[in-house]
């Protein structure tokens, strides 16, 4: 048929890898510890120590946890132990960080399990524009993953990709 529409994207050996497919699935919270700082610098161990016993840590039960301090206070690693003690059990995990450093935390293990075995020799696009937060961090490891495995990497939608890496022959 003349003028006939054909698909060349469906119809290539164009693997595709939506990293939002991958997104862990539950509640993602922060919690900021200059929140039990005096006058926002310092750290007094004895109120500290009571003000996370009479927290209610369960609010965090399965949460991903980022814990962060937004002030310039010096925190003494002690503190963060014992913050991460609290959450112990109640959060699915803690990390110290922004969210963005959660998400990324949370992605690399995936990406490392992740069987590359379909994209041995194959062009790759790695998506983009996801709706879900899909971190900076998570693109540069599957990069890191396809690195000398697939035949080409690129990132984006197959009408308007990025090269990002060709294998020399």
């Amino acid at each position: 048929m003349e003028g006939e529409i054909i698909n060349r994207v469906a119809n290539s050996k164009l693997q595709v890898i939506d990293l939002e497919d991958y997104y862990p699935v539950g509640p993602r919270s922060e919690i900021d510890i200059s929140q039990w700082l005096m006058e926002s610098i310092v750290l007094v161990e004895s109120r500290f120590r009571e003000s996370l016993k009479n927290t209610d840590f369960t609010v965090f039960k399965g949460h991903y946890v980022a814990v962060n301090c937004s002030t310039d206070a010096i925190i003494p690693q002690w503190a963060w132990m014992l913050l991460q003690m609290e959450l112990t059990g109640i959060a699915e995990k803690v990390v110290l960080g922004s969210l963005e450093h959660l998400e990324t935390a949370l992605y690399i293990p995936i990406i490392d399990q992740l069987d590359i075995n379909p994209y041995i020799g194959m062009p790759v696009i790695v998506k983009g524009c996801s709706n879900k937060p899909v971190p900076i961090g998570a693109y540069m490891k599957i990069t890191e993953r396809l690195h000398n495995v697939a035949k080409s990497v690129m990132y984006g939608e197959a009408c308007s990709a990025v090269p990002v890496y060709k294998k020399k022959k």
